[in-house]
This record gives structure tokens, sequence and C-alpha cells, in this order.
């Protein structure tokens, strides 16, 4: 248990937690140049395609490399996974610029960042729920994620249909080019500032 560690053993695992963290950082700070280009070459909705499929298969596995004790297998697998987090928060406004145009992506993208908020505020809640019900069961401590692995599998199927489902907007919806020009010209007017120097001094 940990309770019985030396400090030696707890210092040599907080070294090796930060270690994981750092790497994993890293994996997310690469993912964003990596996936952000290749989505260039084959489109943000087969990128994000690429996600969720590849997130499934290594979300599913992870317990598989955990029990393996595949040190190299669960670090590779997890930093890929961080990867496609950086790559999809870099993909995500060219793919709706795509969808919807560049007018107004700066406030879809504002509305979709609080959904990710609102998620990065539930999903940890949820897994936090999870653990302690297993642990209420009697699961033993090294398996007490293996089960959120897989519920996470099933979120990212849902998110691979929903992805599936999402349509460019109809011809009928898109704004002409004179239409875009008196918006521009409202907005500029509106938003006129302080000129000269950026407006200091």
């Amino acid at each position: 248990g940990f309770n019985a560690l030396t400090v030696a053993q707890k210092a040599t695992i907080a070294g090796i937690a930060a270690g994981f963290t750092g790497l994993l950082s890293l994996f997310n700070i690469g993912g964003r140049f990596f996936w952000a280009s290749l989505s260039d070459k084959i489109g943000r909705k087969n990128t994000y395609y690429t996600f969720f499929i590849l997130g499934i298969v290594l979300y599913a596995l992870a317990p598989t490399f955990a029990e393996m004790g595949s040190k190299l297998l669960f670090v590779l697998g997890f930093g890929i996974i961080l990867s496609m987090y950086g790559g999809g928060f870099a993909t995500v406004p060219a793919y709706l610029a795509d969808m919807f145009g560049t007018q107004f992506v700066g406030a879809i993208h504002g509305r979709l960042l609080t959904a990710w908020s609102t998620a990065g505020i539930i999903g940890p809640v949820v897994v936090n729920y999870i653990r302690e019900f297993q642990l209420a069961a009697g699961v033993p401590r090294d398996q007490l994620y293996n089960t959120t692995m897989y519920i996470l599998c099933a979120m990212l199927i849902a998110g691979l249909i929903c992805n599936y489902l999402i349509k460019p907007v109809d011809a009928k919806w898109h704004m002409s080019e004179a239409e875009v020009a008196k918006l521009q010209a409202v907005t500029a007017t509106a938003t006129a500032g302080p000129t000269g120097s950026f407006g200091i001094g």
C-alpha cells in the first residue's frame, strides 16, 4: 500500500509522475502541429474520424497494456491520446470554418469552447464517481480505471456518430457578398476606438 512506501520510494514515484506528465504535455504540443498539418491533407472530418476511431482502440487497450506490464505501450498509448487532444484543439477552428464559413467562426468557436469547458468539469466528476463506486464494490486499486476506459470508448463512439451527422450549412443560409460587406462595415464602425499609437498617449 501507499502508506507502506518509504520517503525515497514516494520521491521516486513523484519524479516518475512528473516526467510522465511532462511527456504527455510534449505529445499534446506535438499533436497540435502534426494533426493540424495532416488535416490540411486529408480534411477535417476525416481527421476527426481518425481521432475517434484511434481513440476508441487506444482507450480499450489501455487496461490490457497495464495488465501486460508494458510501460512502453502504456506510455505510447496515452501519448497518442494526448496528441489527439492537442490536435483536436488546433484543428477545430478550421473545421468550424469549413462548416459555417469564416464570418462568425470566432463566436461559434467561443460557444464550442464553452461546451468543451463544461465537459472539462463534468468529465473528472464522472470519472471520480465511477472510481468511488468501484472502490466500494471491492475492485482492486490497480483495476479501478478499467471500467472508466470502456465508458470513455462508448462516449467516443457517440462522438464518431456525431461527426458523421455533421454537415456543412445549407447554401440557402449563406450570406451574399453584399450582406457580408454591410455587416463588416457596421461592425467596423461600432468597434472603432482610439487611433494613433494604439490609443496610448
